[in-house]
């Protein structure tokens, strides 16, 4: 995986994660208890889709490059 992917969903679970715990904190009051119900699972599913996509990213950014790896084994084969 590249950085500059990685570094992508990094930036994309951290977004996912803010935006929908502020749209829980921003929801009104009056509305059928199924809304609450249904934005609360939505909520929820977003926020663990949100930390599963930083964790990848966080281990593409960690994970040594692929190119890295190449080059140590030709130095070891001379």
């Amino acid at each position: 995986m590249s950085r500059k992917l990685a570094g992508f969903l990094i930036v994309l679970g951290v977004f996912m994660i803010f935006e929908w715990v502020n749209l829980g904190f921003n929801l009104a009051d009056g509305h059928p208890t199924a809304f609450y119900v249904v934005h609360g699972i939505l909520i929820v599913v977003n926020v663990v889709l949100g930390v599963v996509l930083g964790m990848i990213g966080w281990r593409g950014l960690r994970a040594p490059s692929a190119g890295a790896a190449v080059r140590s084994r030709g130095a070891d084969a001379g």
